[in-house]
C-alpha cells in the first residue's frame, strides 16, 4: 500500500515509529529531557536521549527532489516552517506522536584491525560516539523504515569538547555527494534537506586561497549548517564492536545481553528480508556475517568502479548495513593513481585501491564482535571463521566482475595480463580515470578519442617521444578490441558500448566543482548547488553541450596540489 503524498509535518508524524528507542536499552545515567550536552563517559546502554541545539535564523538552501519524490514528500514541505524548524534542530514543537527528544549512539574505534582508545578524552573508549550527529525521527514510509539524522545538531555526551556544529562547506559536500552516489548506483545514506544559519558562525581551520600546505594554514569564521541524512539505520561496525569489547571485561549476563540485543536489532533493521526471524541465534549470526560480507565487497567494488575514495574507512565509519556512510574526507579520482588519497591524515592504507584491504580489516572486527554470541555453538563458530577466511576470495571475484564490466568484457573473457598492461599505461600517461573509461565505452577506432583523458603535462615518463607511448596504447587497444569483439560473442558493438556506458559514468563530483558552489553559497548564492544537483544526479546521461563543456573535462593544472581541492584535512 502506497502512503498518500505527505504535504505537512502532521502527515509525516503519523508515520513515526521509534524502533531503536523502543527496543534497545537507554543509557541509565541519561537525562529524560535530553539536555545532555557535556562530554562524559557512557558506560552502558545502546543510546543516549539528547535534544539537538537548533541553529540560529535558519535559511533553506536545498532539498533532494528525487528523494522527496521516492518518499512521497511534496516539494513544498522543505520550505514549510514546521518542517524547516525540525530539520534545523528545533524539535520542541513537533506534532504527536513524534518525540521531543532525539538520540545519539556510542561506538568503538578500530583502525585497520587495531583497537584504539587513545583519542578518547577519558582514555577508556567510553567517550567515542556520535559527537554532532543525532537522530530525530524514525518513520515507516511505503513499508520501508527510514531513520533521519541531523549532522551538526550541536554537542552530545560523545562530543569530546567540540562545539557539535557542521559548517556550510562540509554540509554542502555531503549533501551533494550522497545523492550523487545514489545516482551512480552505489549504496549510500541519502540526503534530505540542507539549512544554513544566517547569523551563527564557528571558527574552523582551513586553507588560504591557493595554499599548497598539507594541512590548513589559518582559522576562518564559517556559517553553521545542518544537513539531514537518511538511512534504514545508522548502525556501524564500531557499534557492534563496542558491546563485544565490554563482554571481555565484564562477565555480567546483562553485558552479553546488550550485545545480543543490538545484533538482533541490526538484523531486524537491515537484514529482515534475507534472515528468517524464526531461526535460532547462532544461525542468524552466521547468516548475518555472510550477508554483510556480500554487501561489503559489492560496496567496495562500486566505490572503485566510480573512482570514489572514502579516505578514512575505520570501523566506526563502516555501516553495518553495507552502504556508504560518513562523507568526511572523501574524494573522487581525477588522475588515476592506485594510491590516491584525498585526506591528509589517511596515508596509503586508506588509499583508493587499498580500500578492499581496509574493508577486510573492518569485516574481521565485525566477525570478532559476533564471536561472543557463538561461544556455546562450536559448529557455528567454525562457520563464522570460514565466512571470514573467505573474504579475500569473495572480494577478488567481485573486483574481477567490476573490472570486466568497466572493460565491457564477459567475466570469462577477463584477461589479467591485459588489465595489468592497462593499469601500467594509465599511470605512465597518466589519464583521467572517469574520462578515460567513458571514452573507452564508445569503443573507439583508434586512440585519438582516448587522448581527451590524457594529462600530458603530468607525463614524467623517461620517454621523450610520445610516439612510443602512443604505440603502446595502439597495441593495447587492438588486443582489447580483439577480445571484446570476439566473433563468438552474440553482443553487437553497439550493445557492448551501451552496457559499458551504464557502468562508466560521464560526470563525477570533483572537488574543484564543489569548491565554487560552497564559496558562492557563503555569499548567499545557492544557484551552483542546484546546478550540481541537476548534473550529478544524472551522471550517466549525455547532457547538453554546455554541461559537457563545463563538467566533462580534465582537472586544470592550477588546481593540482592545492589545499581544499587536491587534498583536505578531516572535513568539519
Amino acid at each position: 500500500m502506497t502512503t498518500p503524498t505527505i504535504f505537512t509535518l502532521d502527515d509525516l508524524a503519523q508515520l513515526a515509529n521509534y524502533s531503536l528507542m523502543d527496543t534497545l536499552n537507554c543509557d541509565p545515567h541519561a537525562t529524560k529531557d535530553g539536555i545532555d550536552h557535556r562530554s562524559r563517559q557512557v558506560f552502558s546502554g545502546h543510546y543516549v536521549p539528547v535534544k539537538p541545539t537548533p541553529i540560529a535564523d535558519p535559511e533553506y538552501i536545498a532539498h533532494s527532489h528525487s528523494f522527496f519524490s521516492e518518499l512521497g514528500f511534496a516539494n513544498s514541505l522543505a520550505e514549510s516552517p514546521d518542517f524547516m524548524r525540525l530539520f534545523s534542530g528545533d524539535i520542541t514543537q513537533v506534532p504527536e506522536p513524534m518525540r521531543k527528544v532525539g538520540w545519539a549512539t556510542g561506538y568503538a574505534l578500530s583502525i585497520y584491525g587495531t583497537e584504539y582508545i587513545q583519542q578518547c578524552p577519558f582514555q577508556t573508549g567510553n567517550g567515542y560516539g556520535d559527537g554532532r550527529a543525532m537522530s530525530v525521527l524514525e518513520a515507516v514510509i511505503n513499508g520501508q523504515r527510514w531513520e533521519m539524522q541531523l549532522k551538526g545538531g550541536g554537542p552530545t555526551p560523545y562530543c569530546r569538547g567540540a562545539d557539535g556544529r557542521a559548517v556550510l562547506r562540509s554540509s554542502i559536500r555531503e549533501f551533494l555527494a550522497q545523492e550523487h552516489m545514489h545516482a551512480l548506483g552505489v549504496p549510500t545514506s541519502r540526503s534530505l534537506s540542507l539549512y544554513v544559519s544566517k547569523s551563527e558562525t564557528v571558527q574552523r581551520p582551513w586553507y588560504s586561497e591557493g595554499s599548497r600546505t598539507e594541512n590548513p594554514d589559518r582559522m576562518v569564521s564559517e556559517a553553521v549548517a545542518i544537513s539531514t541524512r537518511v538511512a534504514p539505520s545508522f548502525l556501524r561496525v564500531g557499534q557492534i564492536e563496542l558491546f563485544a569489547r565490554r563482554t571481555r571485561h565484564n562477565d555480567d549476563p546483562a553485558v552479553i545481553a546488550e550485545l545480543e540485543k543490538i545484533v538482533l536489532h541490526l538484523i531486524d533493521r537491515e537484514y529482515a528480508d534475507v534472515i528468517d526471524q524464526k531461526l535460532g541465534l547462532a544461525e542468524k549470526v552466521v547468516l548475518l556475517a555472510r550477508e554483510f560480507r556480500g554487501r561489503l565487497v559489492s560496496l567496495i567494488a562500486n566505490w572503485i568502479r566510480v573512482g570514489f575514495c572514502q579516505g578514512n574507512f575505520n570501523s566506526d565509519n563502516c555501516a553495518a548495513g553495507g552502504f556508504t556512510l560518513d562523507y568526511g574526507p572523501f574524494g573522487f579520482c581525477d588522475v588515476f593513481n592506485p594510491y590516491y588519497q584525498p585526506w591528509t591524515g589517511g596515508g596509503r592504507h586508506f588509499s583508493f585501491l587499498n580500500q578492499p584491504n581496509a574493508a577486510e580489516s573492518n569485516f574481521g572486527m565485525f566477525c570478532s564482535a559476533l564471536r561472543p554470541l557463538l561461544l556455546s555453538y562450536k559448529e557455528s563458530l567454525q562457520e563464522l571463521d570460514n565466512v571470514e577466511e573467505q573474504f579475500q576470495n569473495v572480494m577478488r571475484v567481485e573486483m574481477k566482475k567490476m573490472w570486466a564490466a568497466k572493460l565491457g568484457l564477459e567475466l570469462e573473457q577477463f584477461d589479467y595480463e591485459l588489465f595489468s598492461e592497462l593499469q601500467k599505461l594509465m599511470m605512465q600517461t597518466p589519464v583521467d580515470y572517469t574520462i578515460f573509461f567513458r571514452e573507452l565505452s564508445a569503443i573507439p577506432d583508434d586512440i585519438e578519442p582516448l587522448k581527451k583523458s590524457f594529462y600530458n603535462s603530468l607525463n614524467t615518463n623517461a620517454k621523450t617521444n610520445n610516439k612510443d607511448l602512443d604505440k603502446d596504447w595502439d597495441e593495447w587497444l587492438v588486443k582489447w578490441k580483439s577480445l571484446l569483439l570476439n566473433s563468438d560473442s552474440p553482443r553487437s558493438k553497439e550493445e557492448i558500448s551501451a552496457q559499458m556506458k551504464r557502468v562508466n559514468p560521464k560526470y563525477i563530483l570533483r572537488e574543484w566543482f564543489v569548491k565554487p558552489a560552497y564559496q558562492q553559497a557563503q555569499a548567499g548564492d545557492y544557484s551552483l548547488i542546484k546546478e550540481l544537483q541537476n548534473v550529478m544526479t544524472n551522471p550517466y546521461a549525455e547532457q547538453s553541450q554546455e554541461v559537457e563543456d563545463k563538467y566533462y573535462r580534465l582537472k586544470p593544472s592550477e588546481f593540482f596540489a592545492i589545499g581544499g581541492v587536491s587534498h583536505l584535512s578531516c572535513s568539519s
